[in-house]
Order: structure tokens, then C-alpha cells, then sequence
């Protein structure tokens, strides 16, 4: 009782009024505004403002401002945020529940990698009691979209072995595969990726179609590997469990719909920008002239044979917490599937008449 007080204390302090039931929700976002994750976001929040009437809002507090990534689930999970974003990479035992969407498969389409993930987290009761064990509850899902890799010089990436001897920048599960066969392994944040390709200090980075022309980097680089390597999709959007319990059912059935809605806007603009981007990147709109390889399906199924044993050790690691890893796996695979072949019945939800 005495926690959820503290927690109802976090809610606006109209809440307190029955004429004036609007509740405020802080939610704590590390990245700026701008972008289309942000757009997706600020959708989020006109929609839940809209379709309750008013009666919920978000206060969003922007870059970091509130809380670092590296401290957003300890805070929503305190209460020192009602909601925030969240990545399993920063949590990676307390949100291997999440960690399930960076491990690379071959459906890595955003729509269908975002479909997949909200179905499973909302629906799998294994996971959902892992969300509980941390204070939080599971609300809609977000996407890195897939990863592809630019080069600099006469570097061009067309099969896996590729990689070998090159000087590559990568994350996660990518750069333990990539050292695996013959990378040669450079570490640094984002933000330098323009002047590592410029400089020499890295042949080819690991990034994302829209990240390339916000960075600017087709002005030192020559050629993109368009190999749609999987997606980082353990990324998501939580709410402190204290102030979902205080909701009403109504207000909880519309964090889920208003969640299940951001999918599928955020997946139409993240697509739309990427391929605007790989139209424009060959004719020099956006700096060099940069040469678009699109990757065989051959080679593209030797390289998501490399996730196998992380496959495995995902698990194994699953199972050692208590968890029946095997099927949650095998029911993420089903959704998977269930998602790519609704695509590639009726296309996106957005172009069905």
C-alpha cells in the first residue's frame, strides 16, 4: 500500500481531483528530439493525449535529460519515471527477456521484427513475469530497422568472407561474429563513425540506412553492403508496474492499442526512409557517389548461419534463469514467420486498401 502511494505521488497531482482525472506520465527518452524514432514517440503521445479525451499525457523529457539509457530501467522501475525506453543491451540479465529481438535472423524487416516482438511480450506470460520481476510492465516495442555496412576507399563488402582482414566497427552479436571469421575488430561510439571512415581508421561500419544520411557519412564512404543483417529489436517501451496498476482497465486496454498503433507508424516512416536513402545514396545527393551492393540470398543464409550457437547460448541462458528458452524461442520463430508471410500476402497494413 505505502508503495503504491509513492507511486501515485509520481501521477499528476490532478489525479487527485475525480472531476479532473487526468494523469501525467513522466517518461524518461536518453535520445534528442529529432528523428524518427522521436516522431514515433511524440505519435505515441498525441494519440494516448487524443483517444483518452485528454485524460492521459505524457511529459517527455528529452536526451537524456531525466535519465541516461544506462539508467532508465532502474529509474522507471523506482518510480523516479513513470515510462521510459529501454534497451536490453544496457540490462542484459535483467531484460533477457527483450534480448531475444538482437539476436540476427533472417526476418529482418522492421514491420514484421516489431509485430513479432510487441505479440510475444504481450502475449507470453514467461516473459511478461520477467518484466514483473523488475517493477515494470511491457508496452509497445521499437526498432534499430536492419543493419547493413558502409565502406570507405575501394572497400566492397559482397559475401562474409569478405570481412576477413578488414578493419570493421560493429556491436553485439555482430562483432562476435564478424571477429569469428577473420575482422578485424574496432571499437567506438556513433558519433565518431564519419571520421573513422574518413581517416582510415575503420574500412567499413556497421549502421543503418537513415543513421547514414542524419550523420552524413555517404560524404566518406563508396559503397554500402545492403545486407539486411537482422535488427536490433530488444528495444522497447516500459512502464513503471506500481503506476500500471493504479490505471484503470480502460486506461490500460489504451496504452496497448495507442502501442500496437505506434508499431505500425513508426515501421511505415523508418521504411520510408530507408528507402529513400538507397535510392539517393548512387546519385550523389547526399555526397558521394556511393555504390549499392545488394546481397544474394545465398550469402545472406551463410551469414545467419553464424547465429546459431548464440541462437543456443540465448537458450541456455534462458533456461539457467528459470525459463523454458526452447519455446520461447520457437514461439518467437512462429511469429516471425506468422508476420513475413502476412507481408508477403497483403503488404504493408499501410498500403491495403
Amino acid at each position: 500500500m505505502y508503495r503504491s502511494l509513492i507511486v501515485g505521488s509520481v501521477l499528476s497531482l490532478t489525479t487527485l481531483a475525480p472531476a479532473m482525472a487526468e494523469t501525467t506520465l513522466r517518461y524518461a527518452e536518453a535520445t534528442p528530439n529529432r528523428g524518427a524514432r522521436a516522431a514515433a514517440l511524440q505519435y505515441f503521445a498525441d494519440q494516448l493525449k487524443d483517444q483518452s479525451g485528454g485524460d492521459m499525457q505524457l511529459d517527455i523529457h528529452w536526451g537524456g535529460a531525466l535519465l541516461k539509457y544506462s539508467a532508465i530501467l532502474g529509474g522507471v522501475s523506482s518510480g523516479t519515471a513513470d515510462m521510459g525506453t529501454v534497451l536490453s543491451a544496457y540490462e542484459p540479465q535483467k531484460m533477457r527477456a527483450l534480448s531475444v529481438g538482437d539476436i540476427p535472423v533472417p526476418q529482418s524487416d522492421a514491420w514484421v521484427g516489431m509485430r513479432a516482438m510487441y505479440e510475444l511480450m504481450t502475449t507470453n506470460e514467461q516473459l511478461q513475469q520477467q518484466f514483473d520481476k523488475n517493477d515494470v510492465v511491457y508496452i509497445t516495442n521499437y526498432t534499430t530497422s536492419e543493419m547493413q555496412f558502409e565502406c570507405a576507399g575501394d572497400v566492397r563488402i559482397e559475401k562474409i568472407e569478405d570481412f576477413a582482414g578488414k578493419k570493421i566497427r560493429a556491436s553485439a552479436i555482430y562483432a562476435k561474429i564478424l571477429d569469428e571469421v577473420g575482422a578485424n575488430m574496432v571499437n567506438f561510439v556513433y558519433s565518431e563513425v564519419y571520421q573513422a571512415l574518413d581517416t582510415g581508421l575503420v574500412d567499413c561500419s556497421g549502421g543503418y540506412l537513415y543513421a547514414m544520411r542524419a550523420f552524413k557519412t555517404p560524404e566518406v564512404t563508396t559503397s554500402v553492403a545492403l545486407m539486411n543483417w537482422g535488427q536490433i529489436a530488444g528495444f522497447a517501451m516500459v512502464m513503471n508496474k506500481w503506476t500500471w496498476d493504479e490505471l484503470s482497465a480502460e486506461q490500460q486496454k489504451l496504452m496497448r492499442k495507442v502501442g500496437s498503433e505506434m508499431v505500425d507508424f513508426y515501421a511505415q516512416k523508418l521504411i520510408s526512409d530507408n528507402q529513400d536513402v538507397t535510392e539517393k545514396l548512387p546519385t550523389g545527393e547526399l555526397g558521394n557517389k556511393v555504390e549499392v551492393i545488394k546481397w544474394s540470398e545465398a550469402n545472406r543464409a551463410k551469414l545467419f548461419a553464424q547465429s546459431d550457437k548464440y541462437i543456443d547460448a540465448w537458450i541456455g541462458d534462458m533456461n539457467k534463469a528459470g525459463l523454458d528458452g526452447k519455446a520461447v524461442w520457437d514461439e518467437y520463430q512462429a511469429l516471425l514467420h506468422k508476420y513475413q508471410a502476412e507481408l508477403d500476402e497483403k503488404d504493408y497494413p499501410w498500403n491495403r486498401s
